[in-house]
């Protein structure tokens, strides 16, 4: 079994037929129905809402009186993020064909505008690399690197078009660090920190930025309903609402990179300056 990042199931079915109808129920839901919205309020899309991290961040965009445009795959779970909000729910599959495209589109037709993008939804998958399925390994890079960087492609050009935007990516520090037993997650983690750096580089002049948020280990459902409950004593597990309180912060003040706690910043520098040093602690502590 694998998990949303955001701490709702992702069972695929092994059923080609209902993974086929599955797809097409996803691509009608998402078309999104009834006239565009009008709004003079700034928009934020936000992946992975349905719980967790996104629910989270999402409620705090709220609060500040954005706009929200909500996806995830539990339609019942958006519909409890978006109370007393005049939130867009967009269900959607990421992992169906089209599914960015699809949501991207759906997105920008009704609202006309999306300013920020929370790139939240991804999944996890803890065990040995040696016993590590293929369609696996195939289903984690996707989710968590490859439907990220074609959702990023299809709301990037009416950002740039706009010449104001900002890309959230929610990174993790397994992506900085490279955790035992969760290899494949680390890759794709660390796929996303680089994507960040060098789309960063290629934005320069256009007015659009992007963050990238780098959390511990976060209070959600994740860790236990990939099967792994989190049982290390450091770092202890912070709550989503931190996280979501960092992300708004890091789109108000236009960083680049904000870690969640902010000592996480160390295991990077510890490698990048004494990498034999960083090698032994990572044997030790995992």
């Amino acid at each position: 079994m694998t998990t949303t990042g955001s701490g709702s199931t992702y069972d695929p079915p092994a059923d080609p037929a209902h993974g086929r109808a599955r797809a097409a129920a996803s691509a009608a839901a998402v078309r999104g129905t009834g006239p565009p919205l009008r709004t003079d309020r700034r928009v934020v899309l936000v992946t992975g809402a349905s719980s967790g991290i996104g629910a989270a961040t999402a409620r705090r965009f709220a609060a500040g009186g954005w706009q929200l445009v909500l996806s995830g795959r539990d339609r019942r779970r958006l519909e409890e993020t978006a109370s007393g909000t005049s939130a867009v729910l967009l269900p959607a599959d990421l992992a169906a064909p089209d599914g960015a495209k699809m949501l991207a589109e759906a997105a920008l037709r009704k609202t006309g505008r999306v300013d920020v993008l929370v790139a939240g939804a991804g999944i996890g998958w803890a065990g040995p690399f040696l016993t590590m399925p293929h369609t696996d390994i195939d289903r984690v890079l996707f989710l968590d690197l490859n439907a990220t960087l074609h959702l990023v492609r299809e709301v990037l050009p009416s950002m740039v078009a706009a010449g104001s935007g900002r890309v959230v990516l929610v990174g993790s520090v397994a992506g900085s660090v490279g955790v035992r037993e969760e290899a494949v997650y680390s890759a794709a983690k660390a796929g996303l920190a680089a994507f960040a750096e060098a789309l960063r580089q290629e934005l320069r002049g256009t007015g659009v930025g992007v963050t990238l948020v780098v959390p511990g280990p976060v209070e959600t459902g994740f860790f236990a309903r990939r099967g792994t409950p989190y049982h290390r004593s450091h770092p202890r597990p912070t709550s989503p609402g931190r996280v979501a309180a960092a992300v708004w912060n890091a789109v108000a003040q236009g960083r680049d990179d904000t870690y969640i706690p902010t000592w996480l910043t160390l295991p990077a520098r510890v490698r990048a300056l004494t990498p034999r040093l960083y090698r032994r602690l990572l044997n030790r502590f995992g």
